[in-house]
């Protein structure tokens, strides 16, 4: 590729001066690049490819998550794409992916915008200076947002892409500004390579440590469900927010920074974020108040799904290195919008393995493109979209690792509760704070628990700073008939979005399903 203007590592201010001379965007009262992502405010998943060749064709679980495509048409628009950069201005940024040195990724960022790449220095972990000198990247990533893809020649749905191509490790991204696609891009490159070469469990997780007995917790769900929230506690130190791989001996974090969602943003309740937002912070699609450069994390008026990344270190207590110890708690965290699942509920192995594989919650408004409320939905180990090989595979690691290392399982709900999403309402913040605290200091260890009559999984009778009924989801609910209904509904959700896993699953996992119960069934 022949480019005149091309700009390497430039350090962040250089990138938010161009920014801003660009016409990228502007600064806000705290210092924070304020930018719009243009047409596309989510991920588009339906238009993410890989190429299907003889690295992938065996390996990779074929289907709408994991569309195909032919090395010919990855030719036809890498080609065309190398034409059409010759004539822009290029950023290109080295970078790692992985704080563990023996399992890390080097990623060459090349993003015709500068905030993107900017984008890039805050999301993933800066190599010493003496590195860059002869660097030499694993893979590839190029970001072209105003290059448009042809659906009609190229083996695509639309004008918009992310194609992924193992053989000639290159990451192509066309037709969208929103920047999720490229961390994400890099988070499907580790999902594949990991559990293959290394038996390395990826995870869509956020991880945290305790300060005195250094003890990790990973927090697994999609966006919406908290899992960056309640990783980022004032009392424990954050090891990362989204994206992290399980190893023999440790935990470590996939990136050097978070990406947060801010809407409804307050200093009160997530202080940690809001002071994170200062300069060489980038915040997406906000709106400012009148007259100010002040914003209202309020306004929804773009999309709900409001972003924030940063580095690390806007963070004040982080783990660095971002490594971790093998955890002891587990939380798998849904969004369940029938509200009848329990605000915590303890896991066996096999209903732990069962829900990873289901992976239960539900998109919040903005998170994807078309979501304008909260939809159920099953994506299998948290992060469907993410996942090239069988969702099986990631459970049978999770559940190896899990005996090896005697952790506890915890089902959080930060959904609703007394009625489903429209009647009912959502489980207050505090109270997810409070079971996560008792979990954390060992006291949902001495508490008495019941059996779930439909899930199986185990009710903790009391839960400090919990009000009892709100335990049990039941008593939230004014009709008790109303509440087995729903409950056996949704226990027939999983039992048929289970079954496209069946052939592949074992029996511990196939054990771990919830049990319907004909009496309320209409």
């Amino acid at each position: 590729m022949k480019v005149d203007r091309v700009y390497w590592n430039l350090k962040p201010a250089m990138l938010i001066e161009a920014a801003i001379k660009n016409g990228e965007g502007q600064l806000t009262d705290t210092g924070a690049l304020s930018v719009s992502t243009g047409t596309f405010t989510g991920r588009s998943p339906k238009d993410r490819f890989i190429v299907k060749d003889d690295i992938t064709k065996d390996a990779v679980w074929w289907g709408p998550i994991n569309r195909p495509m032919a090395s010919i048409d990855f030719d036809r628009v890498y080609g065309r794409m190398m034409s059409y950069l010759e004539k822009e201005q290029v950023y290109v940024r080295d970078m790692y992916a992985g704080a563990d040195k023996t399992h890390r990724l080097g990623v060459r960022f090349v993003t015709t915008m500068s905030w993107h790449n900017l984008f890039c220095y805050n999301l993933f972990i800066q190599p010493e200076p003496y590195k860059l000198i002869d660097f030499m990247p694993d893979f590839t990533v190029i970001c072209c947002p105003a290059f448009k893809g042809d659906s009609k020649t190229e083996g695509i749905r639309k004008e918009n892409f992310t194609i992924i191509n193992f053989e000639k490790k290159i990451v192509l991204i066309g037709g969208t500004e929103y920047s999720g696609e490229i961390k994400k891009g890099i988070f499907s490159v580790l999902n594949f390579i990991l559990p293959i070469k290394h038996r390395v469990l990826p995870m869509h997780c956020s991880a945290n440590m305790g300060v005195e007995k250094r003890d990790t917790a990973i927090f697994f769900g999609l966006s919406g469900t908290g899992k960056t929230t309640l990783s980022a506690d004032q009392d424990r130190l954050l090891i990362g927010d989204d994206e992290h791989g399980w190893t023999q001996s440790n935990i470590f974090n996939f990136e050097g920074g978070c990406y947060a969602k801010v809407i409804d943003l307050s200093e009160e309740k997530e202080p940690e974020i809001w002071n994170a937002i200062k300069y060489g912070a980038i915040v997406e699609n906000t709106r400012f108040f009148k007259d100010q450069r002040i914003i209202d994390f309020s306004d929804a008026s773009i999309t709900e799904n409001t972003r924030v990344s940063y580095p690390l270190e806007h963070i004040r207590n982080t783990v660095s290195p971002s490594i971790g110890g093998i955890p002891q708690n587990i939380f798998f965290l849904t969004c369940d919008a029938f509200g009848v699942i329990p605000p915590i509920l303890k896991l066996s192995k096999q209903q732990a393995m069962y829900h990873f594989i289901s992976g239960y919650t539900s998109k919040v408004a903005g998170t994807e493109a078309g979501v304008v409320s909260p939809e159920p939905v099953f994506s299998a180990c948290f992060g469907s979209p993410f996942m090239p090989l069988h969702p099986s595979a990631y459970a049978e690691l999770l559940g190896q690792k899990m005996e090896e290392n005697r952790a506890n399982i915890w089902l959080i709900n930060t959904g609703w509760t007394g009625g489903p999403y429209g009647v009912g309402r959502r489980i207050e913040l505090r109270y997810t704070r409070a079971i996560i605290t008792a979990v954390l200091k060992g006291i949902m260890n001495n508490v008495g628990y019941r059996k779930h009559s439909i899930f199986g999984a185990e009710i903790p009778l009391i839960c400090p700073g919990v009000p009892n009924d709100i335990l049990s989801p039941r008593e939230t609910w004014r009709d008790d008939v109303a509440f087995y209904r729903q409950a056996n509904e949704l226990a027939l959700m999983f039992q048929t979005n289970f079954e496209k896993f069946k052939d592949k699953a074992s029996d511990d996992i196939i054990e771990g399903s919830p049990l319907p119960n004909d009496k309320y069934l209409n």
